[in-house]
């Protein structure tokens, strides 16, 4: 259906409910009142239920009428929504944009994005801000900022998550690790390998896998090495310091190359964690150019990002 029949036909309806008459809804649009009746006629008949009850003296809605109206209410306001937006983006959006993201993953993806995005759109600014605080990406700092990446579960649910991307986290080690030590078929093995591990505030998915239909948590028996920033490591894992369980927006370039070589992976990728990577604003509306950016990002990352798309090929033989 037309959107504009659409919201003057569920209009009409709701001035019929609100006023209780024909010809009072008949006076609020350029219609007369058996007009107004039979197009509420055509909308019962459109539903397959009766939404008022005629009288002489006065039009009440049925029971399936006043669950209607609520329906109706919250689609008019998505359409009103959704028309507004696309007149503020039919122009050029201009102003700028602040947003705070985690150091690695704005190096490696939300940069280049942002320069892409800044191309198509000469009008807008960002303001950028790699950080590895974490009670910054809890959203901490939104209202100095526009929008806050956050990877990982959320804590704080006043705030509005946009999903961008799904998070795959792979066990690697390099080729010189591997020969000096083997390689380990089954978690279990992992006790008996050396690692290198999240020091205080891990991941909730790190070292986690399914045995014998459980989610265990199982590390090395050894680590040679704890950090608090993922791309330490990296470098500690590239470097054949041991076994390491990592993002794939981290590590899949490395991957591709065979400086890393993926543990466990004989199917493909496992599967994504429940958490994933978002992006945060405050309650109440964002300004069109945040949105028209979260829909270039969401775009961009998802529905399968690039990083995991380059790995499509992971455990073929």
């Amino acid at each position: 259906m037309n959107p504009d029949v659409l919201t003057q036909q569920l209009d009409l309806f709701l001035d019929v409910l609100d006023s209780g008459s024909f010809s009072a809804a008949a006076r609020r649009h350029p219609l007369t009142p058996s007009a107004v009746a039979r197009r509420i006629d055509a909308l019962e008949k459109a539903l397959g239920t009766n939404l008022f009850v005629r009288s002489t003296h006065a039009v009440k809605a049925t029971p399936a009428g006043l669950a209607f109206a609520e329906r109706a209410k919250r689609v008019l306001a998505e359409l009103r929504r959704a028309r507004a937006e696309a007149v503020s983006l039919s122009s050029a959006p201009e102003g700028l944009i602040r947003i705070d993201a985690p150091a690695p993953f704005g190096r490696r993806h939300l940069a280049p994005a942002i320069a892409e995005f800044l191309s198509a759109y000469p009008g807008v600014d960002v303001q950028l801000r790699l950080i590895d605080s974490f009670i910054d990406l809890e959203g901490g700092n939104l209202g100095q900022v526009d929008l806050v990446l956050r990877i990982g579960p959320l804590a704080d649910t006043r705030l509005v998550a946009t999903p961008l991307a799904p998070m795959v986290r792979v066990l690697c080690a390099s080729p010189d690790y591997l020969r000096r030590r083997g390689v380990p078929r089954h978690p279990r093995e992992l006790t008996d390998h050396e690692g290198l591990d999240w020091d205080a505030l891990a991941p909730p998915y790190a070292w986690r896998f399914e045995v014998d239909g459980k989610l265990q948590h199982i590390r090395p028996g050894r680590l040679r090495m704890t950090a608090n920033n993922a791309e330490a490591l990296l470098f500690s894992a590239l470097g054949g310091l041991g076994i390491a369980h990592l993002p794939t927006w981290l590590i899949s370039e490395y991957l591709v190359r065979g400086e890393l070589v993926p543990l466990f992976c004989e199917g493909g990728l496992p599967a994504p964690e429940p958490s994933g990577i978002y992006a945060l604003r405050l309650e109440g509306e964002a300004s069109s150019r945040s949105r028209l950016l979260l829909e270039f990002l969401r775009n961009r990352f998802g529905p399968v990002p690039p990083w995991d798309l380059a790995l499509s090929d992971l455990g073929r033989t």
